[in-house]
């Protein structure tokens, strides 16, 4: 083995960033990967409600993903984006609209489209944007499976060392029962709150577990 090789191999990590939320002035925001399937729904009702209920910020990603092959011809590129673009606009307004729907009138999310492979360009805004505190996805129903980006982030091999927590929502659940698990529970008779976050922290290095605390 070559001496360039063995150096490569026992190269500490490069040091983590620590995130903005923990300074003054920043709030943590709640990010949700939102296209047209029905899991987006169940992402958006939790992270919503935590959003609000932790004076923290909700932001709604839209991915634009290029179809193979599609962007050689020539003005295709800039239709295909065009028409992305209109979709995400008309994704943002129906989740505005559910968001009313839910009660969370005076919440205003903040709207990004990004153009890529969609797990990608999620992992990079996350790196970018050191506000953002949690990824927010939805589990669907299906028998064949959560879902490709459950699967690639929380349960894929970034799943080690993603940059934030990912808190995967079951598709099962109706709305109504996300925002009751969101709600942090009311004190009890000695004054303290038991709060069960059965959410997956997924921390750099480490495997998913049960997060139990008191406060």
């Amino acid at each position: 083995m070559s001496d360039k090789s063995e150096k490569k191999k026992s190269a500490p990590p490069r040091p983590r960033k620590r995130r903005q939320i923990y300074l003054d002035g920043h709030k943590r925001k709640f990010l949700v990967v939102v296209d047209e399937t029905p899991e987006c729904e169940s992402a958006l009702a939790f992270a919503a409600s935590r959003a609000e209920r932790t004076r923290g910020q909700l932001a709604l990603l839209y991915v634009i993903e290029p179809e193979d092959g599609a962007m050689h011809w020539l003005g295709v590129e800039e239709i295909a984006r065009e028409e992305g673009l209109n979709k995400a606009k008309a994704v943002f307004r129906l989740f505005g609209r559910k968001l009313k729907t839910m009660g969370f009138e005076d919440l205003v999310p903040e709207e990004i489209v990004r153009e890529g492979s969609k797990s990608e360009e999620i992992t990079m805004l996350i790196e970018e944007d050191q506000d953002i505190g949690v990824l927010v996805l939805g589990a669907s129903k299906d028998p064949s499976g959560p879902g490709p980006l459950v699967s690639s982030l929380a349960g894929g091999r970034l799943a080690g060392v993603f940059p934030t927590p990912i808190t995967v929502v079951p598709g099962h659940l109706s709305i109504d029962e996300i925002l009751a698990l969101a709600l942090e529970p009311s004190p009890r008779a000695d004054g303290r709150a038991l709060i069960c976050n059965a959410r997956m922290m997924l921390q750099p290095g480490q495997g998913p577990h049960l997060d139990l605390h008191t406060g």
